[in-house]
């Protein structure tokens, strides 16, 4: 199982999104491609407490250890379209684009600082709600690659 706490895993990450360009075009989804930097920097930002969410109305199943089991161990995509909370969903609460180049460095700042917690000291996650060390580094790694993988990078 690929963890965003293996170091190799991600340098390969930090790779992919040195190859992210805006001019990438999306192969599902709404997000451009700097929206989609600008979505993980609020995702890896929240979970460090940095930005303050509300917690969704997710339906019950949703909040089940069997889904944050298959969402976050089995080898499957994620569906694409899930709805995320309204901070960061670029469409409504997300922070908007700005420079493509500074974009990305916040972004590969917020990873280095997730990164550097292993695991531990984290916000719940907005729909999974607490999350063990392990889980923690399957979550930072399946979100940025499904995001990565939307531009086909």
């Amino acid at each position: 199982m690929s963890t965003f706490f293996d170091a190799g895993t991600r340098a390969e990450l930090e790779a992919r999104l040195e190859r992210l360009t805006p001019d990438h075009r999306r192969r599902w989804g709404r997000m451009s491609p700097h929206q989609a930097v600008c979505h993980l920097t609020d995702s890896f930002t929240a979970v460090l407490g940095d930005r303050p969410l509300t917690t969704p109305r997710v339906p019950w199943y949703v909040r089940t250890a069997f889904v944050r089991f298959a969402a976050l161990t089995l080898p499957l995509p994620w569906p694409k379209g899930v709805t995320t909370a309204p901070e960061m969903d670029q469409e409504d609460g997300g922070t908007p684009p700005e420079d493509f180049e500074r974009d990305r460095d916040r972004l590969q700042a917020a990873m280095e600082r997730f990164a550097a917690r292993g695991g531990e000291g984290l916000e719940p996650h907005v729909v999974f709600g607490e999350l063990t060390a392990g889980e923690w580094g399957r979550w930072g790694y399946r979100h940025t690659d499904h995001h990565l993988r939307q531009f086909g990078v």
